[in-house]
């Protein structure tokens, strides 16, 4: 009986069995090619995202109130129709002005017209500064009262500039005057008023705002003997300004 050969069970080197790689490759997961995102990422473009939208909701924001505050103001324009006061010198007088030394005495008479020229707005008017200056050189200080000025008014306000008691000037100031005075025998005079006034428009009443009247081209001559000297005002003209201060700025 002829004798079996049996192949060993494990394939040779050389032999023709099938090439199995060892180690088996492993197999990847199907998302295994997808970035990882890490959780800080995330955090950023979010806090990206809501300073974006926070910075769209502020401007949309602010065009808003520019858009409704521009809209108020013509609104209120042609329901109506405002316009700033106007003021004229009526009358101005020197009873005194006399230089010595460094000492300064003056009096003057001084009558504004104050005109309201408003149908549906009043001006309520605080205390009234007065100043008189002449070359920069303030030569009298004086007051008005406060008052209240209706619709299409006019009103006529007289005060008393200056007095008997003398006031101290720098030599400079004292030389320039004298000289004018002796030069021309009068002096250019400009007056100064500063006050607050308050708007009325209907039932609106707005907040006090300060304006500044300004008088150029008087000339004022000084008076012989006691009676007072009357300066033309017939060229004067007057300036209103609204004084409005943002911060440390006055516009």
């Amino acid at each position: 009986m002829a004798d079996r050969v049996y192949p060993s069970a494990k394939p040779t080197a050389s032999g023709g069995g099938e090439n199995v790689a060892f180690p088996p490759a492993k197999v990847l997961p199907p998302n295994a090619t997808r970035p990882f995102y890490r959780p800080q990422l995330l955090r950023h473009r979010n806090r990206r995202s809501c300073c974006c939208r926070c910075c769209l909701w502020i401007t949309f924001t602010i065009f808003l109130i520019v858009i409704l505050a521009a809209l108020s103001g013509v609104l209120v324009w042609f329901v109506y129709r405002p316009h700033t006061p106007h003021f004229s010198v009526s009358s101005f007088q020197v009873s005194e002005l006399n230089i010595k030394s460094s000492k300064l005495i003056s009096k003057f008479n001084l009558t504004l017209i104050a005109q309201n020229p408003n149908k549906k707005i009043v001006f309520f008017y605080d205390p009234t500064a007065i100043s008189i200056t002449s070359d920069g050189v303030d030569i009298g200080d004086g007051t008005l009262p406060a008052f209240t000025q209706a619709t299409r008014n006019t009103t006529a306000l007289r005060t008393v500039i200056g007095g008997s008691a003398a006031r101290s000037i720098d030599d400079a100031s004292a030389i320039l005057l004298k000289s004018k005075l002796k030069n021309s025998g009068n002096l250019a005079v400009k007056i100064q008023l500063d006050t607050k006034v308050k708007v009325k428009m209907g039932a609106l009443k707005t907040k006090k705002v300060a304006i500044r009247v300004s008088c150029d081209g008087i000339n004022a001559a000084v008076p012989v003997g006691k009676a007072a000297k009357t300066a033309t005002v017939a060229n004067v003209k007057c300036k209103v300004d609204l004084r409005i201060k943002i911060w440390k700025w006055t516009l």
